[in-house]
């Protein structure tokens, strides 16, 4: 029997996924006939492959359908939609992780080594200092989901003190893991550098606040490519004119592109770049969304299933 690959995402998408897509299904189902296709009768569809910004979000009619595959790294544009009854795992790619944790672990070492003494320097002061080690340096990942856990992990390995904070109770071997509204109190007090990587939910949107900024310790670093409504923006705008927080490395925002007259963009303790933390790759996408489907076919277990309760 042919399975039937419904690809439900806008037309550029489809014509960088669409070659390396039916290349990784070969591989990972070899012998077996499928069909690969951005228009497919409803009640033959066996799978997904899904954007959340598609014209398709209506799921009642897919009545055959066995999962839906994500896109993206990011679900709660979907989460909510009370007409996906079937299994929905999100996107967990070697190209995005990877990627995710070369930004942050950049953007980590530019801070805590004082970079921008010297990149951004104005005058012929010469001035040495010694840089901190690692080790002198404490840094808490806000939010240790798979993209948390593999950036608390490389930072552990060069030597960070690292924390790691979550909703819910998690072990990462060499990273002091806390979970609930006290945890987060006690990892923002030691936090020099924070990394946020939570999901946007309801219970996480605002975060940072005013008063969560105010925990952490003066002269802190922030750094967030996670979510843009983490971050209460007038919050942190006060916390960084007031030197409570010495600068911010801001990746999303609640409105993108960021605004042309946005605060941050002239701020002078704020860098922001244009949402490029961590992309998926098509190739590397594709072998995801592939192992998915063979998964699903011979019985497995699917690959980061989101758990509807929490949203994510």
């Amino acid at each position: 029997m042919t399975i039937n690959i419904l690809f439900a995402a806008k037309a550029e998408r489809w014509d960088g996924y669409e070659q390396p897509l039916n290349e990784a299904l070969r591989k990972a189902l070899p012998g077996q006939d499928f069909t690969l296709a951005t228009d497919l009768p409803p009640e033959e569809v066996d799978y997904i492959v899904y954007a959340p910004n598609s014209d398709l979000q209506d799921f009642i009619p897919y009545t055959r359908a066995k999962a839906v595959l994500n896109l993206w790294a990011g679900v709660e544009a979907i989460t909510g939609n009370e007409t996906l009854k079937i299994p929905l795992a999100r996107m967990v790619d070697f190209g995005l992780t990877h990627g995710m944790v070369e930004w942050c672990t950049g953007h980590v070492l530019r801070h805590h080594l004082g970079m921008d003494t010297d990149i951004l320097r104005g005058d012929t002061k010469w001035e040495p200092r010694t840089p901190p080690l690692a080790r002198e340096r404490s840094v808490a990942v806000l939010g240790i989901g798979a993209l948390g856990q593999a950036v608390a992990e490389t930072l552990v390995g060069l030597g960070f003190d690292v924390t790691g904070w979550s909703r819910s109770e998690k072990q990462i071997d060499g990273v002091r893991c806390l979970h609930g509204e006290d945890g987060l109190t006690e990892a923002l007090k030691g936090a020099e550098i924070a990394v946020l990587l939570m999901p946007d939910t309801p219970a996480t949107q605002n975060v940072l606040n005013a008063e969560t900024l105010a925990q952490m310790p003066k002269g802190a670093f922030i750094i967030n490519p996670g979510r843009g409504p983490l971050i209460d923006d007038d919050a942190l705008l006060d916390a960084l004119d007031s030197g409570q927080i010495a600068h911010a490395t801001l990746d999303v925002f609640r409105l993108e592109p960021l605004p042309e007259d946005h605060p941050y963009w002239a701020h002078p303790h704020v860098t922001v770049t244009p949402h490029i933390a961590a992309a998926t790759r098509n190739d590397t996408a594709s072998e995801v969304i592939a192992e998915n489907i063979r998964r699903s076919e011979a019985g497995e277990p699917l690959l980061h299933v989101v758990d509807r309760d929490r949203g994510y």
